[in-house]
């Protein structure tokens, strides 16, 4: 469990990555040498993870994004569709999860010709039926999650 500062340190770091320390610690009321001692414990620790860019991917030539489903065709075969599939670029992320489906991947393209050059690629190299969710805008994405109430101890 973290501490509470060290929760609001992590919550201002999710927020903005590039805070600098100055600005950390007066956000937080610690002095600077606290809150980068903290920072540090906090990356050693496995709290924060890595420090990442949003990019605009639309300026990048991938507007489109969608989620793919993915369902094994043959049940007993081994469970290695994330290793497989991670040689591809434009899957962004891979969740393994309960249901019918085994997992959803993220994938970003230009066009929906690429979409579906991607899709037969995922299934021929996975061995995997899919279906298909494409997005048709963003509300938001990538939102700093607060630490729940409650996690917070000594």
């Amino acid at each position: 469990m973290l501490e509470e500062l060290d929760a609001r340190i992590a919550e201002v770091l999710a927020a903005d990555g590039r805070c600098s320390f100055t600005d950390l610690a007066e956000k937080v009321g610690l002095s600077v040498s606290a809150v980068h001692q903290r920072v540090r414990r906090l990356e050693k620790r496995g709290v924060i993870q890595r420090y990442t860019a949003v990019l605009d991917h639309e300026q990048l030539g991938r507007p489109l994004t969608a989620f793919v489903s993915l369902t094994p065709i043959d049940p007993a075969a081994p469970d290695d569709y994330p290793q497989l599939l991670a040689v591809l670029p434009e899957i962004e992320s891979c969740y393994s999860v309960a249901g019918v489906e085994s997992y959803i991947v993220k994938v970003r393209v230009g066009s929906p010709t690429e979409l579906e050059a991607l899709l037969a690629t995922i299934r021929t190299t996975a061995g995997v039926s899919t279906r298909t969710t494409v997005v048709l805008s963003t509300p938001y994405e990538q939102r700093a999650v607060p630490c729940p109430p409650g996690t917070t101890g000594s």
